[in-house]
């Protein structure tokens, strides 16, 4: 049986990604297609615009057979380590594929620069030290390393964020030693970071969220980009939870935390770096949203993303000891979701897995799983009491959604 993996987000489901299941599938031969996608929280450190739960409806409804939870401490974190946690998962999941979106579109392009970069890793490791002591942002500090590295040799462009997970991927299932396949389809029309909705059917995700949140628009401004699944569950979500998750409706609750710790309790937060505990406390004072935040925080040497975790991590009193608890492969794996066909693939599979197999999180005593939920109560937050109750026991009770 042919089992194909896809690391997903899903924030939300559209066009583009019911287009990319349909493609992983037919380019890999699959007859299970198993989603590995991020819990509440992503990997640019943002909440989730809808809850897992209605994303996992959203995939199965469009053609997903399994979906598992990528953990907080995995999901929320740079590239190198986002993958081998997903790649860990569908590992042991048995998973003989992987495919996924690229600026690229072939997998010889990562192929060829994970072996390059294997053979000069030390050279690679020193370059980049250097120009990170530079005050370069770690993205900017990679690429120049390369570029010092070898001048002649053609490279895909590593600035671009589907390029660096593509690579990340190659790389996890090399270390890991994982029997996965690697491919890649182009990604077409909505670039990554795309903020208007086009008139074709497939927009970004960025741009989606931008209309529903920040542009305050109806959804009937979006329904041409999304499966009408999508568009329902989108409705309904709006109606049972009164709107969608955002950094905004956090910030309140981010902001009494910084000014509430004492430094030593900051610095203790994962991703507390180079007194980036003290520029936050500072700055948190004075400002009145997240955006402003952001905007005066940032700086040369930090990424938007890298500090966005970091406000992630603080707002979540995730701890560097927490952290350090783990390891590249994930201790567990959790199902969101599945179709008849998944479920028929699992039953097969379970009593092969080398991990505990959860339907909930109250059946397994783990260190991840206490992170898990505690994110989930801060996801909670700017949301009404009834709609915090509702996804805290859901955190807990809910099992795994059955189409």
């Amino acid at each position: 049986m042919n089992v194909t993996g896809i690391v997903v987000e899903y924030n939300p489901f559209h066009n583009g990604h019911a287009l990319h299941a349909r493609q992983s599938k037919i380019k890999t031969n699959a007859d299970i297609i198993v989603a590995v996608m991020s819990g509440n929280f992503l990997q640019r450190g943002e909440p989730a615009l809808i809850s897992k739960w209605a994303r996992t409806k959203m995939a199965l409804a469009a053609g997903v057979d399994i979906v598992v939870e990528l953990p907080y401490v995995f999901a929320t974190q740079h590239a190198e380590v986002f993958a081998q946690g997903a790649i860990s998962i569908l590992k042991e999941i048995g998973a003989n594929a992987v495919c996924f979106g690229s600026e690229s579109g072939e997998i010889s392009d990562f192929t060829s620069l994970s072996t390059f970069i294997k053979e000069h890793e030390k050279t690679y490791s020193t370059f980049i030290k250097e120009a990170l002591k530079e005050g370069y942002s770690y993205p900017k500090a990679s690429a120049l390393a390369f570029k010092k590295l070898d001048q002649q040799h053609e490279v895909i462009d590593l600035s671009l964020p589907n390029n660096i997970l593509g690579y990340h991927y190659v790389k996890a299932i090399s270390e890991q030693g994982a029997q996965i396949t690697p491919f890649t389809i182009k990604r077409t029309n909505a670039q990554y970071h795309d903020q208007e909705i086009p008139e074709h059917s497939i927009a970004s995700a960025t741009s989606i969220r931008e209309t529903l949140i920040k542009k305050n628009k109806q959804l009937t401004a979006i329904e041409h980009v999304v499966p009408k699944t999508t568009y329902n569950e989108l409705k309904n979500y709006t109606n049972m939870y009164d709107g969608f998750q955002n950094w905004e409706q956090l910030y309140p609750f981010l902001k009494y935390k910084v000014l509430t710790a004492d430094l030593s309790q900051l610095q203790s937060i994962y991703e507390a770096e180079e007194g980036l505990e003290n520029r936050l406390k500072n700055i948190i004072t004075n400002t009145i949203s997240f955006q402003q935040l952001m905007e005066q925080l940032k700086t040369k040497r930090y990424t938007w993303t890298r500090l966005q975790r970091f406000c992630l991590h603080t707002l979540t009193n995730t701890t560097k000891e927490d952290m350090s608890i783990r390891e590249n492969t994930c201790p567990y794996i959790r199902i969101l979701g599945m179709t008849n066909n998944g479920r028929n693939y699992m039953s097969t599979q379970k009593k092969k897995l080398g991990v505990p197999l959860i339907s909930t999180i109250s059946k397994l005593d783990h260190p991840f799983i206490y992170i898990e939920s505690r994110a989930t109560s801060c996801y909670s937050l700017g949301y009404p009491s009834s709609v915090q109750k509702k996804l805290i026991k859901e955190e807990y009770a809910h099992p795994p959604i059955i189409v």
